[in-house]
């Protein structure tokens, strides 16, 4: 029978019923050999035969090769005929054109909405959502000319404005099936997704309800994606604001958040040393992942425009080679995407198109040198280095120090969903679960908020200096601060490139009890000095603030609270302002109550 198949015809070699495998052979597009989620998940599918279904999987996962799967089964028995994928970004409508040629479907990427049809030589068309948005009824005629599986890759973006969502549900309001993707469920609005359904959780809050899941921690365990690593670094920023007042702070600092937003925005000025130094270090990180993984490549995920540019200038001055720069107008962006991936290049440098579902598997090192902190784009970011090609091997990511970012590092093994409703101010604003103690800081601390507006001024960057501060694993924070080039850093820069996921926890603890008798050694040399030399104040300064964030750190694993809680927690006590405008005298009383706090 497979022998007499047309050209146009169709059959399901992209799933094949063979026993799953570690994912060697198909990082990106189709298998012969279904991982047990894509198994699991397809029976399920074809167990109920839905018209809606919604399937959750981490980013790297191999959602293509589970649609394109479940494709190949609905044309094969007729069911469907016609086949519309929408997605993100034109880049990506290419990337799913490449891989259901793969299997035999042939999807037009290059269809436009000027063309009013489909050539019969294709089985159906990839579009974005963007172009289903201008002209909605075009594609409602599109779906409703055939018997048609709509395939809505990263789903979520129906919810990117009324209009989007609205245009979404017009044109595919009929369609004979309908498969949602994503690799990131929730979103911080309340914008409703459409063909998703919601149900209310115990607080009557209507959440998403996924067909199925399969989150970072489930492919983590069964070794499809790889384990990351967050390298934090913090350091003193200083810049002239709007009003030619000159600031100061800490990255790490637990400061306003205009304070937070413009140290941030200082610390990541390509002409600054503070991402100087970071980026410094990644490559350093990468030549080491590269003596076993050789053809390991590094991504800089930028701000803007400028920014890319600066940083692409940068990775040139300080490696001697220049980055395949990635800038979303740039109309050859996704062929020098596919092109870096191909190559042995070491580094890429963009600004937000390689953020969602563009795959490059052998990006091992990441460096996030962006504003953005909301939970939907730094979870898709952080996917980018997830893809595991074989066992072992690990992805390392370079972050700034700042609280929101910390908090979701910690928490990218968390599997959340879409909230349509928003619980009361007050529960927002306190937390539900704090203590008596922890609100009445909470209420403390409201006055020192500043209005989200002032992120928005425009600022002069003065200077900036790195610190590395610690290393985010599992949850878990390993090391001390340390100086950028030291002894301490460069023991989790030199990690191996190949560890098991269980192994790296292992290592990371070694290397912090390493790190912490060197510290116990140096404080106990200082101890038994009787002739210390008299040091300026700003380096007094520097060294006390060191050894606070490391009394912080180790508190709050200790405690097991954030860093940022336990800074809010030091200043209600003993007063004063934030750590970047204490005074030596304020630092030493935060120091000291810590110490009595740990013994």
């Amino acid at each position: 029978m497979a022998s007499n198949r047309t050209a146009h015809q169709v059959g399901t070699y992209a799933a094949e019923h063979l026993s799953p495998a570690f994912p060697n052979r198909a990082p990106r597009g189709t298998a012969g050999s279904l991982r047990a989620w894509q198994q699991e998940a397809l029976d399920l599918y074809l167990q109920k035969k839905p018209r809606d279904f919604l399937a959750t999987a981490t980013p790297g996962a191999g959602k293509t090769t589970f649609a394109l799967r479940i494709a190949t089964e609905l044309l094969a028995d007729a069911t469907v005929n016609r086949v519309i994928v929408v997605a993100p970004t034109d880049h990506l409508k290419t990337q799913w054109a490449e891989a259901a040629a793969r299997v035999g479907i042939r999807l037009d990427p290059k269809f436009s909405n000027n063309q009013g049809g489909v050539s019969r030589e294709y089985h159906g068309v990839a579009v974005t959502y963007a172009q289903v948005a201008m002209k909605p009824y075009l594609h409602e005629h599109l779906c409703g000319s055939a018997r048609t599986l709509v395939i809505m890759d990263e789903i979520h973006h129906g919810g990117d404005s009324l209009t989007w969502g609205d245009a979404l549900h017009d044109a595919y309001e009929h369609a004979d099936r309908r498969l949602s993707l994503t690799g990131t469920p929730f979103r911080s609005d309340t914008a409703p997704i459409p063909f998703v359904r919601y149900e209310r959780d115990g607080e009557g809050i209507r959440v998403s309800q996924a067909d199925y899941t399969y989150g970072y921690g489930n492919a983590l365990a069964d070794g499809v994606v790889r384990p990351v690593m967050f390298m934090a670094y913090s350091g003193n920023v200083r810049w002239r604001d709007t009003y030619g007042e000159e600031m100061a702070a800490g990255l790490a600092d637990d400061n306003t958040k205009d304070i937070v937003s413009q140290a941030w925005r200082t610390a990541l000025d390509p002409n600054g040393d503070w991402i100087q130094q970071v980026i410094q270090a990644a490559d350093q990180r990468l030549t080491e992942i590269r003596q076993d993984v050789p053809d390991a490549g590094g991504l800089v995920i930028a701000t803007d425009h400028e920014a890319a540019r600066g940083y692409a200038a940068l990775i040139e001055h300080l490696t001697g080679t220049k980055p395949a720069l990635i800038l979303s107008d740039d109309p050859g962006a996704s062929d020098r995407i596919s092109s870096f991936a191909a190559s042995n290049e070491r580094w890429m440098v963009a600004v937000r198109m390689v953020s969602e579902g563009v795959d490059v598997p052998r990006l091992c090192v990441g460096v996030y040198a962006t504003s953005s902190s909301t939970p939907l784009f730094f979870a898709q970011a952080i996917g980018r280095f997830v893809r595991a090609r074989r066992k072992g091997e690990t992805a390392t990511v370079f972050i700034p120090s700042v609280p929101k970012l910390a908090a979701l590092a910690h928490e990218l093994e968390l599997e959340r969903d879409h909230a349509l409703d928003r619980r009361t101010k007050e529960e927002e604003n306190l937390g539900a679960g704090m203590t008596e103690e922890e609100r009445e800081l909470a209420e403390a601390q409201k006055e020192d908020q500043a209005s989200s507006e002032l992120t928005t001024y425009k600022f002069e960057a003065l200077s900036s200096e790195a610190q590395f501060e610690r290393v985010l694993y599992d949850g878990g924070d390993f090391g001390y601060a340390a100086e950028v080039g030291s002894l301490e850093e460069l023991e989790y820069l030199g990690l191996p490139g190949i560890l098991e996921a269980e192994e790296v926890s292992a290592v990371l603890e070694a290397r912090a009890k390493k790190q912490e008798s060197i510290q116990d050694a140096r404080a106990n040399r200082k101890l038994h000095d009787g002739h210390q030399t008299v040091q300026p104040l700003h380096r007094t300064l520097k060294e006390q603030r060191t050894l606070l964030n490391s009394l912080v750190g180790l508190y709050a694993r200790q405690k097991e609270l954030p860093h940022g809680k336990v800074h809010g927690w030091l200043r209600a006590t003993c007063g004063g302002p934030a750590v970047a405008q204490a005074t030596s005298h304020q630092i030493q009383q935060r120091i000291d109550l810590l110490r009595k706090k740990l013994h």
